[in-house]
């Protein structure tokens, strides 16, 4: 009762201290990290850098060292030809430079050994990018532009502008869409709208002609000069100006064919428009057609003229030529072209190949379009023109 509360117990003993314990373990981490680190200093890592000798030092070098690549032989085909390696006919050297990055460069070298080569090709026929451009030696510069011609190697125009195809001899169908130049809202559609293995004939009185034929050559298409001949009902019928007539002498008739001739290139062949009468009077008809094939074309009659004399007049003169087996439009409606499509085909399943003409129709296009694409399904194969002509030089 003397003293406080509490006053009267005897003093606590001290515990250990904590903070003591604390110190001494943070000083073992700390020597633990330093010896650890001294350690790493001193050991090789294999990523500290070597000193070049001092022929490699680079104050001395020349600027570029220059490598030899071995050459790479080209492989055997299973012929005994050899066959093309990428960097076959190449040297190849690398160069170090200053700061020692590598630069190849690849020159060209002679191939080794003699005979043939095989040479993997990424493509193969015609290239559209090139479609549009004429082949120069095939070209001679006349008062009526430049005309067809067959080239000094004897290459034709109808071999170099013509469609390639696959070689098969199954079942074929050309389809030419005719009277392109004419209308162009009409043209325009049928390049958008037909597949590229549909032909084309340009009317030669028709407008922009040579912007129309560029785009259809970089779409793909073969593409033909229209003509026109007399018909048998002249001059109620007329085709137009320039038509050929049997009642104009020799040289005034071939004087409009080259004019017709000059309005575009790179076409494989003429076919006629109209021109029952014209094609039926041998005398007229010859001198034409020696022209045509002299030039290195084809001639397409559109067999609308039962009395046409082109077959027996063609043979006369050597000229490639060929008739169509049927007219597709002449009832302008999408089903009854379908049915005609339908005809062609079996012409073609009997004859192994045929040839259909329409027109540029809007129906005519629409018909064609659907019909191919399903026609391709069933193993036809559309080719162009020139592909199905009687050909003396490939009888």
């Amino acid at each position: 009762m003397h003293a406080p509360l509490g006053r009267n117990r005897k003093a606590a003993r001290k515990r250990p201290g904590i903070l003591r314990i604390g110190q001494i373990a943070a000083s073992i981490c700390l020597v633990a990290i330093g010896g650890f680190s001294l350690y790493t200093a001193f050991r090789s890592d294999g990523l500290e850098q070597v000193k070049p000798p001092a022929s490699q030092d680079r104050s001395a070098a020349p600027p570029t060292d220059t490598i030899q690549q071995p050459r790479t032989p080209g492989s055997q085909a299973a012929n005994g030809m050899s066959r093309s390696e990428p960097q076959s006919g190449a040297n190849v050297e690398r160069m170090v430079t200053g700061d020692g990055s590598v630069v190849t460069k690849y020159s060209p070298r002679p191939r080794d050994g003699s005979g043939p080569v095989l040479v993997d090709a990424m493509q193969m026929g015609q290239d559209p990018r090139m479609a549009a451009i004429p082949n120069e030696t095939l070209l001679e510069d006349t008062p009526f532009g430049r005309l067809p011609i067959t080239g000094p190697d004897g290459r034709r125009p109808m071999d170099q502008y013509a469609r390639p195809w696959s070689g098969t001899r199954g079942t074929r169908i050309a389809i030419v869409v005719s009277g392109l130049g004419l209308s162009q809202t009409g043209t325009q559609r049928a390049i958008q709208q037909l597949p590229e293995e549909i032909t084309f004939a340009f009317a030669a009185s028709g407008n922009s002609l040579q912007r129309w034929m560029q785009d259809a050559r970089r779409g793909g298409h073969e593409i033909m000069l229209q003509i026109p001949l007399e018909p048998f009902d002249y001059p109620a019928n007329d085709p137009g100006p320039g038509t050929l007539l049997t009642s104009k002498s020799v040289a005034r008739n071939i004087e409009n064919l080259h004019r017709a001739m000059g309005e575009i290139t790179n076409y494989t062949g003429v076919m006629n428009y109209l021109g029952g009468r014209f094609l039926s009077d041998p005398q007229a008809l010859e001198p034409i057609m020696r022209d045509i094939g002299k030039r290195g074309l084809l001639f397409l009659d559109d067999g609308t003229s039962a009395q046409s004399k082109t077959a027996v007049v063609a043979k006369g003169t050597e000229l490639p030529y060929a008739f169509a087996d049927l007219q597709l439009d002449g009832q302008v409606d999408v089903s009854a072209i379908l049915q005609k499509l339908d005809e062609l085909e079996r012409i073609a399943r009997r004859n192994g190949q045929a040839i259909g003409v329409a027109s540029a129709f809007d129906e005519s296009i629409d018909a064609i379009s659907k019909w191919s694409e399903e026609a391709t399904m069933r193993g036809i194969e559309i080719v162009g023109v020139a592909a199905l002509v009687n050909d003396p030089r490939n009888p």
